[in-house]
């Protein structure tokens, strides 16, 4: 089984990382300085203060490392589109896209029957790039639970959690997906394959979609944003016109919005990726985890009125931090 890891960063390195320790045959797309430390020196990973050097097979062109059975896209969700022609040498025939990605990924109308079957959300997906690129029938959906970060160019510090939740469009059990679960089982992570992959999406939209763009306005952290009256509750109401939406396309939440929020809470001083991204002066992910909920609350005929403000305010936010201000 050869799997290639597409965008070798916090998450990939350490998935990347996890899975070299465990004997796969993994290689990496990466770049820059992190790239150049990987070839020379090895991945490295900090996980519960051990650190292990890892040699893996790494480019910043996928022509070189040839075609994969599982090609695991870990990149921020506005960086696939532009790099979507860049993956055709890894695809086989028999290739697997595994998407994970922040936000409503852009196959989410695939395979989910109904009326909306087949919708292409522009927001996550503008000009179809990645479904007629890719192509749908190619995807496994993931559920991204791990946090790291990339402490030094090719240094990986493991943070929490060790998540990778598997599912395919249909909700089968399919033997590709079984197979790529049992790879990252044998490397020490949890990867189990649900039946109803897009409930967790949700959940987990559901703190990106709020915590990270108020984060990214206010510069609080999780435990301020979740605890203060007021952040709390722009939080609650934007999280509560998601779950109308949500509910509408058939997802079921094993929570309550105040669970989910106390959840937040429980992290601690913790920054957003939104935030770090501003504060890093990086793009931030604002279309794949707000901009694509207005979108389905259009599809869905669902007011958002708290989702547009906040969208409005941190879409400007970002131009005003493009200008340098």
């Amino acid at each position: 089984m050869r799997i290639c890891i597409f965008g070798a960063g916090a998450i990939g390195g350490y998935l990347g990382a996890k899975l070299a320790g465990a004997g796969a045959d993994v290689s990496l797309v990466a770049r820059g300085p992190h790239l150049e430390a990987i070839r020379s020196r090895g991945l490295t990973l900090i996980e519960d203060g051990q650190e292990t050097t890892h040699r893996i097979r790494a480019s910043d062109d996928p022509a070189e490392l040839g075609p994969q059975d599982y090609v695991v896209v870990t990149l921020k969700a506005h960086s696939v589109p532009p790099v979507v022609g860049r993956m055709a040498p890894l695809l086989g025939a028999g290739s697997t896209v595994v998407s994970g990605v922040n936000g409503v990924p852009w196959w989410y109308f695939h395979k989910i029957g109904g009326p909306l079957e087949g919708t292409r959300l522009q927001s996550v997906d503008p000009g179809d790039v990645q479904w007629n690129g890719i192509g749908p029938d190619r995807v496994l959906g993931c559920v991204v639970y791990p946090a790291a970060e990339v402490s030094e160019p090719g240094v990986v510090r493991h943070i929490e959690g060790n998540r990778f939740s598997l599912g395919e469009p249909d909700g089968s059990k399919s033997d590709r997906a079984l197979a790529l679960s049992a790879a990252l089982s044998a490397a020490g992570l949890k990867a189990p394959v649900r039946p109803k992959l897009r409930d967790e999406i949700w959940v987990k939209l559901w703190g990106n979609l709020s915590f990270n763009p108020i984060s990214a306005l206010t510069h609080a952290t999780l435990d301020v944003l979740c605890t203060d009256p007021g952040t709390r509750a722009v939080a609650r109401a934007m999280m509560l016109e998601a779950q109308v939406i949500a509910e509408k396309l058939g997802v079921t939440f094993p929570v309550d919005v105040e669970r989910r929020i106390d959840g937040g809470a429980a992290v601690g001083a913790h920054r957003t990726s939104m935030l770090q991204d501003l504060e890093a002066g990086r793009p931030m992910e604002i279309d794949a985890l707000v901009g694509s909920v207005q979108e389905l609350g259009r599809l869905t005929q669902s007011p958002t009125p708290v989702i547009d403000t906040i969208l409005a305010l941190v879409r400007q936010r970002a131009q005003t931090a493009a200008a340098g201000l």
